[in-house]
């Protein structure tokens, strides 16, 4: 029984930042097979919003918009001026969200990527506090656009907030606001969950977009993530979105060392890109139950 879902991939998988100029990977990420293109967004002032849309057009491709939250774009900080600039930068996403004509603005939003620390109870609290009343705040912005938000655990080496679909959803309840949805990567899943099915299953129609690499961040179908329950969970769900591969290139210094990839994950970007989609639709929408 096929899902159905379609496919993606992320364009750090060969770069970054994404500029007007990466919209060069557009024809290529076409012809591989891909639906979708999930663009991260570091600076926007490095993108030229109508330019990149004539090219999501010619090449017939969906965007997916994800941030990226480092220390100066975090909910969870004492000082509100920091916040202010998150505020800022989160309203320039969720503009280029309408410019392409993406229905949410996805990524880790509640605190800064790599803010993992042992901390006392009293001082987490505050910090959860806060991200709750920051990203309902972000949720009426994004409902006035008539947008949603996908929130992404992560891993806890990545995170000390927000690390399973358990505490994303406890997140979600906080705020209380519909424009609240959720994102899964397999991934930081793999790391975090003791049945990736039952995570998946745990989040329900809340689950408006899903990530996929190996548990190493390779290749997907040449690890050890469960792949088996990783679908099954989908089907639980009855998932409909884009599934998109989200991994990196060790040759971009910066952001390499951010995500600890210190070598190549697969002989080349290209055939990764190419042997992750034979995978995903093998799996996805071409898998036929054994009796």
């Amino acid at each position: 029984m096929s899902l159905n879902v379609k496919l993606g991939v992320s364009t750090w998988l060969w770069t970054s930042p994404f500029t007007t100029e990466t919209i060069d990977l557009f024809p290529k990420i076409k012809s591989m097979g891909y639906d979708a293109v999930e663009i991260p967004v570091e600076y926007p002032e490095k993108i030229n919003a109508k330019t990149v849309k004539a090219a999501l057009q010619q090449n017939g491709l969906e965007a997916i918009v994800c941030g990226a939250f480092g220390p100066s774009r975090d909910l969870t900080h004492e000082d509100p001026a920091v916040h202010e600039n998150c505020f800022h930068y989160i309203l320039q996403c969720l503009d280029l969200c309408n410019e392409w004509d993406a229905s949410f603005l996805a990524g880790p939003m509640y605190s800064a990527v790599g803010k993992a620390r042992m901390v006392p109870p009293e001082q987490r609290k505050a910090e959860w506090d806060r991200a709750v009343v920051n990203l309902h705040k972000v949720c009426k912005l994004a409902q006035e656009r008539e947008l949603e938000i996908a929130l992404e655990p992560l891993n806890r080496f990545e995170s000390d907030l927000v690390n399973t679909a358990e505490d994303v959803m406890r997140l979600i309840k906080d705020i209380n606001h519909p424009a609240a949805k959720v994102l899964l990567d397999g991934f930081h899943m793999a790391i975090e969950e003791r049945s990736i099915e039952e995570a998946i299953t745990s989040v329900g129609d809340k689950l408006i977009h899903v990530q996929v690499s190996e548990n190493y961040r390779g290749t997907p179908g040449t690890g050890q993530t469960p792949w088996q329950s990783f679908r099954k969970g989908l089907a639980n769900v009855h998932y409909k979105g884009v599934v998109s591969i989200e991994s990196f290139t060790p040759e971009i210094k910066e952001l390499a060392g951010a995500v600890c990839i210190w070598k190549n994950l697969a002989p080349s970007q290209d055939g990764f890109a190419q042997e992750g989609i034979i995978f995903l639709k093998k799996l996805l929408n071409e898998y036929k139950y054994e009796q």
